[in-house]
């Protein structure tokens, strides 16, 4: 992928590319057929020296019965990316005023601009059978 520097992920993942060839008993030249391009290339992959996009490596994937998860497990983390990944970040606690009275204005207000009477009447009625079973 132009523009994007390589690092020691990508010499990793090429590794198990081309330990997975090899155990497939697939020359550089038939992968590389498969992919539309030269073995040269598929040897740049193999060696880290050009990242490997995700559709290339479906298709090996897909030619050696290997799980893309496969080409990544133990693979070395680096220090650039966030340790919890990209995911949105944890949910926080209600801290509005602190108390549930303030939550439940909340709640209502959402129900009230979002919900059909009929859903509205039902979380009510969901709402009295929780205090019924809390409050005996």
């Amino acid at each position: 992928m132009a523009g994007q520097k390589t690092d020691q992920r990508d010499v990793y993942v090429g590794q198990r590319i081309a330990e997975q060839r090899r155990k497939a008993s697939l020359t550089q030249r038939r992968v590389a057929q498969s992919f539309g391009m030269s073995a040269a290339q598929l040897q740049k992959y193999e060696k880290g020296t050009n990242r490997i996009s995700a559709v290339h490596l479906d298709i090996f994937s897909r030619m050696t019965g290997v799980p893309l998860d496969h080409f990544f497990n133990g693979m070395p983390r680096l220090d650039d990316l966030p340790a919890d990944g990209f995911g949105e970040d944890r949910q926080r606690p209600y801290l509005d005023g602190g108390d549930w009275k303030g939550l439940a204005d909340v709640v209502a207000r959402h129900v009230t601009e979002h919900f059909s009477d009929g859903a509205r009447r039902d979380l009510a009625a969901a709402v009295q059978a929780l205090d019924r079973k809390l409050n005996g």
